[in-house]
């Protein structure tokens, strides 16, 4: 029962579903999942976090990067079963094809170093 209701609200979120949906294309890291969603860092984060929890998405560290892609779902089987079916599903979602359009042109190079130099000169500590 935990399981099943660790992931029923992990993916009770519209933003967390668009997540998981991406990540099933291809492995992002959390700069890039910013610059898609407009979301704050720590907001991110905490969306990340609780997948991570439910078993839908893992990740792996790149240098300073950490890379999130979508999970096996191996420890639930309530995370496998809704993973194989989430792939099918919400392709007609406007957000989500306007994400999905975005994906090629993405550059994580860019986008992570043009964020940290926006930080440094506006003063935010990292």
């Amino acid at each position: 029962m935990k399981s099943f209701i660790r992931v029923m609200k992990a993916l009770s979120e519209p933003n967390r579903v668009r997540m998981v949906k991406l990540l099933g294309r291809r492995e992002l890291c959390v700069c890039e999942l910013q610059h898609l969603f407009g979301l704050a860092q720590s907001t991110v984060s905490k969306h990340l976090k609780i997948l991570e929890e439910a078993g839908l998405v893992t990740f792996r560290k790149d240098g300073l990067w950490i890379i999130y892609r979508l999970g096996t779902g191996e420890e639930s089987e309530v995370a496998r079963v809704l993973l194989a079916h989430l792939s099918g599903w919400l392709e007609d979602d406007p957000q989500l094809a306007a994400m999905v359009a975005g994906l090629p042109r993405l550059d994580r190079g860019r986008i992570c170093t043009l964020k940290d130099q926006q930080e440094s000169s506006s003063g935010i500590a990292k």
